[in-house]
């Protein structure tokens, strides 16, 4: 039995190998991921227990998908399954001042098109501690939205934890529209994940940008505004795709806690942030302080940079010694 449950769309994940671009490469290399699906991973490797909902068609390469779940210790069993496809994207990997693209194939996919009567929510939830979701799945469709207020509301009422990543993407909605619908959302989430730039898009939340403090002051009104009981803001700097400074903020009964920084060279972003989620999420669940937290995800999301496809592949003990001050890329021998 689970403690956590993600909900969320899986997709194929069609890459260039190397630094090609679309419109040059031969073949591509096939992964899968997805945001929900990259938290549940995350979790699982770290050594927590979690469960991870979506609606897959009944065909090979959606079966692939949940055999890869399944062999990195994702509960897969509360799968739904019926419709056409699988979602898809393309992901161009970027290089110095060329910045990465995804082209999205994801309308119409089995998710998109669920109904409410494809998830039995008591049933998934039964023995359950956590529920996790992101912006990006009522983004998919106006049923999306439904099933997900549907799910957080029946989280809500067995006494869950929910948390959310607002995880805007512009190409799958105006920043009015996601506004509208996660607004009305936020009253049963407990933790958010996000950053400033994100909560002004989505919630209009008005910042000084020459703030030093501007991320407590973020904080500070998002909780005011939807009573939030933790909010996590990433801290990205960098000019380069190559390269980037990484870091966070935990703010938990009105304190703010800061990450140490990271130095990056990238060799794959896509995942950082929910990886970060995710090991927040295992972090708080097993009882770590505030800032044990934020300095274990940030670690966590960190060691994702560095590895190929969107599941962080690595262990709790790589966390831990990164967090811990550890590092310097040697060979361990």
């Amino acid at each position: 039995m689970s403690e956590v449950v993600t909900f969320g769309e899986i997709m194929l994940r069609l890459t260039p190998p190397g630094n090609l671009r679309l419109v040059q490469t031969p073949q591509f290399e096939i992964t899968f991921g997805g945001a929900e699906a990259n938290v549940a991973v995350m979790i699982s490797q770290l050594g927590g227990c979690v469960d991870y909902v979506t609606k897959l068609p009944a065909n090979d390469i959606a079966q692939r998908s949940i055999n890869e779940l399944r062999g990195l210790g994702v509960g897969t069993s509360k799968i739904a399954r019926g419709g056409d496809r699988i979602g898809v994207y393309f992901l161009e990997q970027g290089a110095s001042q060329r910045a990465g693209k995804v082209i999205y194939d994801r309308a119409n996919s089995a998710i998109a098109l669920a109904e409410k009567g494809d998830f039995d929510w008591p049933r998934i939830f039964s023995g359950a501690r956590w529920f996790h979701w992101s912006g990006i799945t009522p983004a998919l469709s106006s049923s999306a939205a439904a099933i997900t207020a549907e799910a957080a509301a029946e989280a809500r009422r067995q006494g869950l934890t929910v948390s959310f990543d607002l995880n805007y993407r512009a190409k799958l909605w105006s920043r009015e529209k996601a506004g509208e619908v996660l607004t009305s959302l936020m009253k049963t989430v407990d933790v958010c994940v996000t950053s400033v730039e994100e909560a002004r898009t989505v919630f209009g939340i008005e910042i000084d940008e020459n703030d030093p403090e501007r991320e407590k002051q973020a904080a500070r009104k998002l909780c005011e505004k939807f009573g939030f009981k933790m909010i996590a803001l990433t801290q990205r700097q960098g000019s380069l795709a190559c390269e980037t400074s990484w870091g966070a903020m935990l703010f938990a009964e009105n304190q703010a806690y800061f990450s140490r920084r990271h130095e990056i060279s990238i060799v794959d972003r896509v995942g950082a942030g929910d990886s970060f989620t995710g090991a927040l999420i295992f972090s708080l669940r097993r009882g770590d302080s505030p800032q044990t937290a934020v300095d274990f995800a940030v670690a966590a999301s960190c060691l994702k940079h560095t590895i190929s496809g969107d599941y962080n592949l690595i262990t709790l003990d790589e966390v831990e010694a990164l967090a811990a001050g550890a590092g310097g890329g040697r060979v361990q021998r």
